[in-house]
């Protein structure tokens, strides 16, 4: 009762403000003016992160059925629209504006994208038989225990989720303990890794097994990059290693540590397309990543040595390299855990060697990596056809 009024005043306010020149992204989204037509689903993601992670199932649910989809910003709604697909701004969680976009769109299905729970949103799609659902669920242990303070909020918000994916089984846990009914879990679905797991996987072999590629390396972790290739280079003469830094115009500074250390190098700001034998391609362009890893049998990933927090072990992965880190993973601890259990990851100072003259271990540890990142992703299929049910099912 307290949110209703307060809402309700908070949107005769807003609505004052609009008719006296507000901005016209607040009119859209009190959804004056123009309405969207009508959709039997109705897609909602934050942004330009949570769309593009989606864009798999978005798109299948697409060619079954008209929908519309709504953003929380104007650059979300501008790639949604880019795809080709309606798109505008979402309505606030204010009486007035959800009614109106409701009475527009008429959906039979309202899917949420990893995680927004507004109040009014999930009574009003109630009261009109909207089914709802989410994928890629996200429920952070400070979400989580935010939200437990609140159980007469959160608890019939979630036991009216027909259908959720999780991203993660601590979400999933925590997500079933604040309210979420068993009978609404479908299979665990990572958003993110969709992508590279769709992918082909790069074809192994001799090309690869000397070449060795440190992705996206950050201000000190170039140099014992270079070190470590010198000496193992002075008895493997026919190796060689991509060195493609996070950012491009550090490249001058690493060309002189390069040199310094009297190794031949290409640069590929410059036209160079491989590493002369024996020597190191500077890979100072940008959005070419996907290039080197096809080229590399093992990737040191960069962030890692120098604390950083390390970068995104799945799209190496995804071209089955051999994974070597540093110590520093605290972006993607759960991540390399997981690549450990399986043998597809391992410290880079201890399996630079034995890896290049063992290269069918390293294939073998590029194998698993893959492995690993599609289990992780999970299969968007089955929660496809769920989704493309209750979208046919009447409101």
């Amino acid at each position: 009762m307290i949110y209703d009024a307060t809402t309700r005043i908070a949107e005769a306010a807003l609505c004052l403000r609009a008719r006296m020149g507000g901005s016209a992204a607040l009119r859209e989204r009190l959804v004056c003016g123009t309405r969207p037509g009508p959709a039997a689903i109705w897609v909602h993601a934050a942004s330009v992160g949570e769309l593009t992670s989606a864009r798999t199932v978005i798109a299948a649910l697409a060619a079954r059925h008209p929908l519309t989809v709504t953003t929380n910003s104007e650059t979300g709604r501008a790639l949604a629209q880019d795809w080709g697909l309606p798109a505008r701004l979402a309505p606030l969680d204010l009486p007035g504006a959800l009614a109106r976009f409701l009475d527009a769109t008429r959906p039979r299905l309202a899917l949420t994208v990893e995680g927004e729970f507004w109040p009014l949103r999930s009574r009003l799609l109630a009261e009109r038989g909207v089914h709802q659902a989410m994928i890629g669920a996200r429920m952070s242990e400070r979400s989580a225990g935010t939200w437990g303070r609140f159980p007469r909020i959160i608890g019939p918000m979630l036991g009216r989720i027909a259908a959720l994916s999780a991203q993660d089984q601590g979400s999933e846990a925590r997500l079933l303990t604040l309210g979420l009914p068993h009978r609404a879990l479908l299979p665990r679905l990572d958003l993110k890794l969709l992508a590279p797991a769709a992918q082909p996987a790069t074809p192994q072999g001799a090309a690869r097994d000397r070449v060795i590629l440190a992705a996206s390396t950050h201000e000190g972790e170039d140099g014992p990059v270079l070190d470590a290739f010198a000496a193992l280079r002075a008895t493997r003469p026919d190796l060689r290693l991509i060195l493609a830094p996070r950012h491009p115009d550090r490249a001058d500074a690493i060309a002189a540590l390069i040199a310094a250390r009297d190794l031949p190098m290409a640069r590929r700001s410059a036209g160079a397309d491989d590493a002369p034998q024996g020597g190191v391609l500077l890979a100072d362009t940008l959005g070419e990543m996907a290039r080197w890893y096809a080229r590399a049998g093992l990737c040191i990933i960069g962030g890692s040595i120098a604390d950083h927090g390390g970068h995104t072990p799945w799209e190496p992965a995804a071209h089955a390299c051999a994974l070597l880190h540093g110590p520093h993973l605290g972006n993607f601890i759960e991540a390399f855990d997981a690549l450990h259990a399986q043998g597809a990851a391992r410290p880079w100072e201890d399996g630079l060697a034995p890896l290049i003259d063992r290269p069918e271990a390293a294939r073998a540890m590029g194998r698993a990596a893959r492995a690993v990142l599609e289990t992780r992703a999970g299969d968007p299929d089955a929660l496809i056809e769920r989704l493309d049910g209750l979208a046919k099912a009447p409101a």
